[in-house]
């Protein structure tokens, strides 16, 4: 994620605050249809975290499973070095840790996404009614 200009990444974060998809058409009509997916996959879907392993992004599959803090999602990427994504998913969850690192890196851009992620995470409700087997 570190190699994404930081209009990207701004435009990436602002996807988890918009209600009508402009932020994330705009990233899927000017070439990061990966961070599209990414976004779409942290939000619940299932076909966009399909697509990125068919689109040889499996390390975004994994940082959203360690967003929702599975042990063999963060196993995964500690084995393939993908630590600042293992960061990002700490930071997410508010571990200080992660957060000071960013902030000590001047990666605030990255201390952004992490709380767009968090408020976004933390004002879903639960429905089991609309669970789908």
């Amino acid at each position: 994620m570190l190699d994404y200009p930081p209009k990207i990444l701004m435009a990436f974060g602002e996807t988890f605050s918009e209600d009508d998809g402009a932020f994330l058409t705009w990233l899927l009509e000017n070439g990061y249809p990966e961070l599209a997916a990414l976004s779409s996959g942290i939000r619940g879907s299932k076909e966009a975290l399909d697509w990125l392993m068919k689109n040889n992004y499996p390390q975004f599959v994994a940082f959203d499973g360690a967003i929702d803090k599975k042990p063999d999602a963060i196993a995964w990427l500690q084995r393939f070095e993908f630590d600042f994504l293992i960061v990002m998913a700490d930071a997410i969850h508010g571990k200080q840790a992660s957060l000071a690192w960013l902030k000590k890196k001047e990666l605030d851009i990255f201390l952004h996404i992490a709380n767009k992620i968090k408020t976004y995470g933390d004002n879903q409700k639960f429905d089991y009614h609309k669970l789908h087997f």
